[in-house]
């Protein structure tokens, strides 16, 4: 059973930084990222990579967000920097990988149970 560990949320002044962490038991993630939930609106994606470290970011965070992933460790990385009051959300981290189900291949999605970021203005 894949389990998503995160790491990292708190509560931080606008314009600090933050560093997100999220540790998957299991391996062979196609894709690894987080998502963001604000209150009152829709889970999004901020960020995500791939295991051959191609990456893709959300317009609102792009040059002051950067993802990481050590395949070895199963372990991906969100660097926050420059953040904004606006960054204020809950963070999940998901996990994608092809499975053999019913005997065909689909993509299954694990998510963690998301860390509160909170930032002041």
């Amino acid at each position: 059973q894949v389990q998503l560990v995160e790491s990292g949320g708190d509560l931080v002044q606008a314009g600090g930084s933050l560093r997100l962490s999220c540790a998957a038991s299991g391996s062979g993630f196609n894709a690894m990222g987080w998502y963001r939930q604000a209150p009152g609106k829709q889970r999004e994606l901020v960020a995500s990579i791939t295991s051959g470290g191609s990456t893709n970011f959300a317009d609102s965070v792009k040059g002051r967000f950067t993802i990481s992933r050590d395949n070895a460790k199963n372990t991906v990385y969100l660097q926050m920097n420059s953040l904004k009051p606006e960054d204020t959300a809950v963070y999940y981290c998901n996990a994608k990988r092809r499975e053999m189900e019913s005997g065909w291949y689909t993509t299954k999605d694990y998510w963690g149970q998301g860390t509160q970021v909170t930032v002041s203005s």
